[in-house]
């Protein structure tokens, strides 16, 4: 990997420069940016980084990815995701899950009063955004007030590309047989 160098900043604390609300920089140096400037130059340099792939894995990973399925009905088809992550279709409220070589797809209401669910990467879980009950990457439930599994969606591979039916629910305490058999190995 090639090494990308960041550009030098230095935000404008000094009260004679700016004036308090104002995003008015000087024209003493060319170093000064106003705290706005210095915040977005320094993203855009993260992002670059990112891109570039040189950020180290634990700042380039990215937990979450928005993705729009296709097809008609309850059924929705994505491409099959090559490495592990949590994706959501939310026009579906779908999230479809790759982690350790198994592919899962919930509903992306919690099982308790069907709040949306958040994820939360830091955690590596799953959390409701009502009473924050939490699961794991694979919807088993944690803690909080939820007393089951997070739904699992009928899922298959189907000419490379994976289905989801959202009108197939599996719930672990209904149906653990079905529940534990939603899920697909992948290499």
């Amino acid at each position: 990997m090639s090494e990308i160098t960041l550009p030098t900043l230095t935000p404008r604390s000094d009260a004679s420069i700016r004036m308090a609300g104002s995003d008015e920089v000087c024209d003493a140096c060319d170093s000064c940016v106003g705290r706005r400037d210095f915040v977005l130059k320094g993203l855009g340099a993260l992002v670059a980084a990112a891109v570039m792939g040189t950020l180290p894995p634990s700042l380039a990973a990215q937990p979450i990815r928005w993705i729009q399925g296709t097809g008609s009905g309850s059924a929705r088809r994505y491409p099959v995701p090559s490495e592990d992550g949590v994706h959501v279709d939310r026009s579906a409220a779908i999230i479809v899950v790759r982690h350790q070589g198994e592919l899962v797809a919930f509903s992306l209401a919690c099982p308790h009063q069907h709040a949306a669910l958040r994820w939360l990467a830091d955690k590596d879980v799953f959390q409701c955004t009502k009473h924050h009950s939490e699961y794991t990457p694979m919807g088993v439930y944690l803690k909080g007030r939820a007393t089951r599994n997070m739904d699992r969606l009928a899922i298959s591979v189907v000419g490379g590309q994976l289905v989801v039916d959202a009108g197939t629910v599996y719930r672990s305490d209904k149906d653990p047989s079905g529940w534990a058999a939603a899920a697909i190995q992948v290499s």
